[in-house]
């Protein structure tokens, strides 16, 4: 009995354990989420994110370790050595052996740099160095937030479109049943009822090709996110407050600083005039301070060796400076300078870039924008015009022909409405990205 009940616990806490692993995965897992959430998931999800954070905590251990270098230095070492044959000196004419056949010694050295070229360029470059990191951090965020919000609005288009589709397909599922009756009862022709029944196929199989096309932008707005493929996912949305959010003011004044590009460009131009002085240190000698204790103990005897110990210390400076190396310094020094005037076209090539990419991002968004705006005005029209048209058509002044045509016109509208929407917004990103305003946190 004790046996069972031993085992009916180890069961039990095993299956609380597997339980605990469960909802701690499951609550990782975001079922539903609005374009901020997706974005505040990718934030914790995505590897690119995560390869940065890593990167940024590499390079903190990287610049930590070689400022360890300016702390004391503290070793030890220890030798064993069996003299076979002593060495020889000639002593007033004759030949004297001396020492003994065993020696062994213990040294505890300690040395403090005082100066080195490469200890000061760790230490006046780190700050400089986590900089760049973070930046790079913040460039990839930025990345995360442009393609996650794309891909959102891409997904929300296409099932806008399914949406559509299903609303289009009730209105002529119940066309294609009142004009097959007013055939059979003799008041349409034929035609009309094989017109019905062609609008209701083809927007059926539109239906499927943007259900299909709906699953490969869930797929790489998961890919975007860092998010399980196997996972499902609902988005959540207003598109009212999306539709008052469309709108960006273009008269912003372009300001270099606030892109991350040009951040990142003046932080490796910091770093290269670093590394600059570090060449022209070359010429300064390195110097440091050491000190040594070293246990020393000598015996013919090898079981004796450890009897007697003949200590000895010492400490002193060490100052080291390369004379001649062919004009090696010299040639380094002018490549590290030649590569800092080199940064100066860089400058000069990003802000020719940053300001095309401004100009062309805001006609873009100009663009996008006058046709949203039209393309809301020819909705309305567009549903009057077929609510007019369907009422002639039961009243036997229009023809179906006209009714199908008023619902194509209408169909195509609000589908081109839908993409001007989501354009309109994907625009502003961009207009956001090239000032430099997107925010990261």
């Amino acid at each position: 009995m004790n046996k069972l009940y031993k085992l009916l616990i180890v069961v039990l806490l095993a299956e609380g354990t597997l339980l605990s692993q469960q909802k701690t995965q499951s609550d990782t897992i975001m079922h539903r989420g609005t374009l901020k959430e997706c974005i505040e998931y990718a934030f914790i999800h995505q590897p690119f994110i995560q390869q940065s954070l890593l990167d940024e905590e590499i390079i903190s251990h990287e610049v930590n370790s070689r400022l360890a270098d300016w702390f004391p230095q503290l070793n030890f070492n220890i030798n064993l050595i069996h003299n076979y044959k002593l060495p020889t000196s000639i002593v007033g004419g004759t030949p004297v052996t001396s020492g003994l056949h065993n020696t062994s010694s213990a040294q505890f050295s300690l040395t403090q740099t005082i100066f080195d070229r490469d200890v000061f360029l760790a230490a006046s470059t780190s700050k400089d160095v986590s900089r760049l990191m973070k930046q790079k951090t913040t460039f990839s965020k930025i990345d995360v937030v442009t393609y996650v919000s794309k891909a959102f609005y891409s997904v929300l288009f296409t099932q806008e479109q399914v949406a559509l589709l299903d609303e289009d397909i009730v209105r002529l599922q119940q066309s294609e049943k009142d004009t097959y009756n007013q055939y059979k009862g003799g008041i349409v022709d034929k035609t009309d009822w094989e017109r019905a029944t062609i609008a209701l196929n083809n927007a059926m199989a539109e239906k499927k090709q943007y259900e299909e096309l709906l699953k490969s932008r869930y797929a790489f707005l998961k890919e975007q996110m860092g998010y399980p493929s196997e996972s499902y996912l609902t988005l959540e949305f207003d598109t009212t407050k999306m539709q008052s959010e469309a709108f960006i003011d273009t008269t912003l004044k372009l300001n270099y600083d606030n892109r991350i590009e040009y951040q990142l460009l003046q932080t490796q131009i910091q770093l290269q005039q670093a590394n600059l002085s570090y060449y022209d240190l070359s010429f300064v000698p390195s110097i440091s301070a050491f000190g040594n204790y070293t246990y020393f103990y000598q015996n013919d005897r090898l079981s004796q060796l450890y009897n007697l110990n003949y200590p000895y210390s010492n400490i002193g400076l060490q100052l080291s400076l390369p004379i001649f190396q062919g004009g090696k310094r010299i040639q380094e020094i002018e490549q590290a300078s030649l590569e800092l005037k080199r940064y100066k076209y860089d400058i000069i090539s990003l802000k020719d870039s940053i300001n095309t990419e401004y100009i062309t991002v805001v006609g873009e968004y100009k663009s996008n924008l006058n046709n949203y705006n039209i393309l809301k005005e020819n909705l309305e029209l567009a549903m009057d015009v077929y609510n007019k048209i369907q009422l002639q058509y039961k009243s036997g002044i229009k023809t179906y022909l006209e009714v199908i045509t008023a619902e194509t016109d209408l169909r195509t509208t609000q589908a081109n409405y839908n993409n001007a929407l989501f354009q309109v917004l994907s625009s502003k990103l961009d207009v956001q990205r090239a000032l430099g305003i997107i925010n990261i946190e």
